[in-house]
C-alpha cells in the first residue's frame, strides 16, 4: 500500500504541473562542420596602408579570408533564425549582460559579433584615433554616435529585436571600416575560425534548418538542413563556390 504522504506529492503535481527538468544529455547535441571554398582565393588588396593613412595601420581586406592549407573560409555565420523547440531553460538566458565591440589599428573587432536580445553591446575603442559606430539594422533602432581616441567607459547599445539577417556596422570617418552584429534570441550561432570550422553545442535532437551567411556572398545556403543526434555529429564540409562572392580586387 502507497503512502499517505506519495498520494500528497501526486496531488501537488495535479494542482500545479510537473516542474520542467533540465534537458538530458540525451535530449541534445553537437554539430561540428567546416566552410571551404571551391576555386583558387584570390589575392585582395588592403584595404589602406599606414603610408595612404598616416593615423592608421596596415589594414586588411576581409571580404573574404581564405586559409590556404585548408580553403576554409572565416567569418561565415552559421545560425538559427529562431530559437528551437526542446531548447534547455538553462540556455534561455545569457550569461553575461553585454559583450564588447572594440576599435583598434583602425579596425572593428570583431570582425563578427554575436549579441544575444538580453544583452547589451558595450562599444569602446582602443585606438589612437577617434571612430564613430553607425549601426544599419533591419528591426532595432539605429545608432550613430562618436568615440573619442582611447574611450574605456563603454557605450551601451541595446539590441532587443531579433534580426534575421546580420547587421552591418560602419565607422562615417574610416570608409573601409565595416563589421557585422549577428542578433539572435538563443546560443545556436557559430562564427566560423580561420579554417572555416564552426561547432555548435546543446542543439535538441532532430531536424534544424540553418541560415549560412557571409558578407560578400549573401547566403552561402538559406536552408542548411542538419540532423542532431546525441552526442556530436561531424558534418560534412559544406563547399562554396568563388562564383558566389562579390569583390574587388
Amino acid at each position: 500500500m502507497r503512502s499517505a504522504s506519495w498520494k500528497f506529492s501526486v496531488a501537488l503535481l495535479g494542482a500545479f504541473g510537473a516542474v520542467e527538468a533540465p534537458a538530458r544529455s540525451a535530449d541534445v547535441g553537437a554539430i561540428t562542420g567546416q566552410i571551404v571554398l571551391d576555386g583558387e582565393p584570390p589575392k585582395l588588396k588592403k584595404k589602406v596602408t599606414s603610408a595612404a593613412v598616416a593615423a592608421c595601420s596596415d589594414v586588411p581586406n576581409e571580404d573574404l579570408v581564405v586559409d590556404d592549407e585548408t580553403m576554409g573560409i572565416a567569418n561565415v555565420v552559421v545560425f538559427l533564425r529562431k530559437a528551437p523547440d526542446g531548447m534547455p531553460s538553462e540556455l534561455k538566458a545569457s550569461e553575461e549582460d553585454a559583450v564588447t565591440f572594440d576599435q583598434k589599428d583602425c579596425v572593428f573587432l570583431p570582425h563578427v559579433l554575436v549579441v544575444r536580445t538580453d544583452q547589451a553591446v558595450h562599444c569602446i575603442s582602443n585606438d589612437a584615433v577617434a571612430h564613430n559606430v553607425h549601426t544599419h539594422p533591419f528591426k532595432n533602432t539605429g545608432v550613430n554616435f562618436a568615440i573619442a581616441a582611447n574611450t574605456l567607459t563603454p557605450v551601451q547599445v541595446p539590441m532587443k529585436q531579433t534580426e534575421s539577417l546580420p547587421v552591418k556596422v560602419s565607422c562615417d570617418m574610416h570608409s573601409w571600416m565595416t563589421a557585422w552584429w549577428v542578433v539572435t534570441d538563443h546560443p545556436y550561432v557559430a562564427v566560423t575560425d580561420k579554417e572555416g570550422k564552426f561547432k555548435i553545442e546543446n542543439l535538441p535532437v532532430g531536424e534544424h534548418v540553418f541560415t549560412v551567411w557571409q558578407e560578400k556572398a549573401g547566403y552561402l545556403d538559406r536552408n542548411y538542413r542538419v540532423n542532431v543526434a546525441a552526442g556530436e555529429t561531424e558534418l560534412a564540409p559544406l563547399k562554396a563556390p568563388l562564383a558566389k562572392f562579390k569583390l574587388e580586387q
